[in-house]
């Protein structure tokens, strides 16, 4: 029987935004200011299960960062309910979470802390991490000293290698020169490989999308519009998007018209 990993029910998430910081303070204490109210999710259901790799697609604005967010639990929903089973390892933000004054190794166990992992785990899997992020001497070096694609293959590395349960991508394969590229998509298939690890996916790119994932949700505005096989949501995505560039088509040719 299958079980369910990630469960998204009836979830709406809303922002209030504010003119300015000084709106934002006076509305504390006033409720006469009233903000605008922006749906960054509005009323979202999906179940992703065990070992399923999922592509989330859509435009800028569309939700997909959103969703991530709440999954890791940055932030959460307005309404709704999310369940998440499982270690959840996120490749978002790489160069985040690191003390400037500590050495490369010393934020090993710094951000496996972070992450909820036992330092007797930290320690077994530090010399795969090292060698991973192939840093050379730099490992002991401060991380203030590193250059931010050194910080991001050391977050790779780190976040790539704690054996997670559900692991989640956003844009990070991007990183470093090509070879290092190559080396990220290597780890990530070994990851998938056992069919035990759950993968979220967010990328522009269908061709690096269609080589990881078997599912693919589009989004936009806020909502679903389509959750089915990769390469029927890669055609999907790829006929909203020339259907929007053909809109701005005719936009301009209206403005020039005009």
């Amino acid at each position: 029987m299958s079980k369910a990993t990630i469960k998204f029910k009836n979830v709406t998430k809303q922002y209030k935004l504010y003119k300015n910081d000084k709106q934002r303070f006076r509305a504390i204490f006033s409720r006469r200011i009233k903000p605008k109210i922006k749906k960054a999710i509005d009323d979202v259901s999906f179940t992703i299960e065990k070992g399923e790799s999922v592509a989330l697609f859509g435009r800028n604005g569309a939700g997909k960062s959103t969703i991530l967010k709440m999954i890791t639990g940055v932030t959460y929903p307005t309404k709704g309910e999310i369940v998440v089973d499982g270690r959840v390892s996120a490749l978002l933000e790489l160069t985040a979470g690191f003390d400037p004054d500590f050495t490369g190794r010393e934020n090993i166990f710094f951000r496996g802390q972070l992450l909820g992992i036992e330092d007797a785990e930290i320690k077994a899997l530090e010399p795969e991490i090292i060698e991973f992020a192939d840093l050379g001497d730099y490992i002991d070096q401060p991380v203030r000293t590193y250059s931010s694609g050194m910080k991001a293959r050391l977050g790779f590395a780190i976040n790539a290698n704690i054996k997670p349960e559900i692991l989640i991508v956003d844009e990070a394969l991007s990183v470093g020169d090509k070879e290092f590229r190559l080396k990220c998509n290597r780890k990530i298939k070994d990851i998938l490989g056992d069919g035990e690890s759950t993968f979220l996916f967010v990328t522009h790119s269908t061709k690096v999308a269609k080589s990881f994932c078997k599912r693919g949700i589009v989004l936009k505005q806020g909502r679903i519009l389509f959750d089915g096989e990769i390469q029927d949501a890669i055609d999907f995505y790829e006929e909203l998007l020339e259907q929007a560039q053909e809109a701005r088509k005719r936009k301009g040719s209206k403005k020039v018209l005009g």
